[in-house]
């Protein structure tokens, strides 16, 4: 099994309980999401954006549900590239209409991105 170094992952018990079923664990360098594959930098992409929308919003993290399920609406709902600029909405449901929502300019903020390593999932990674 490949995992990051989760801790939920290293606990002695659960070493145990694979160990107990033959089953080998690897494990990724830390703060290196690349390594894990595109499922994590897709959890990561989410994550920047949920951060983003509860950050400027002056919102408190107990929303974070809500900005997830937001975050996926808009994802579904903008050009990608991958999608040769398609919508994936439009691709997964060629049938049903899509509502597109008008886009606002927020004006023109400049930041300056903080690398620290100790920063937790929704901590604030600019200054």
């Amino acid at each position: 099994m490949r995992s990051d170094n989760g801790r939920e992952y290293l606990s002695h018990s659960f070493k145990q309980f694979m160990a107990s079923h033959g089953i080998l664990n690897q494990t990724s360098c830390a703060y290196t999401p690349q390594q894990n594959g595109v499922a994590e930098r897709k959890n990561k992409y989410l994550i920047e954006i949920i951060r983003t929308l509860l950050i400027h919003g002056n919102v408190p993290e107990k929303f974070w549900g809500d900005a997830i399920l937001t975050t996926c609406y808009l994802i579904n709902r903008m050009p990608s590239w991958v999608l040769k600029n398609n919508i994936p909405h439009s691709i997964l449901f060629p049938h049903e209409p899509l509502h597109p929502l008008p886009l606002r300019v927020f004006g023109s903020t400049y930041f300056v991105h903080n690398f620290s390593p100790s920063l937790d999932k929704l901590s604030p990674r600019s200054h």
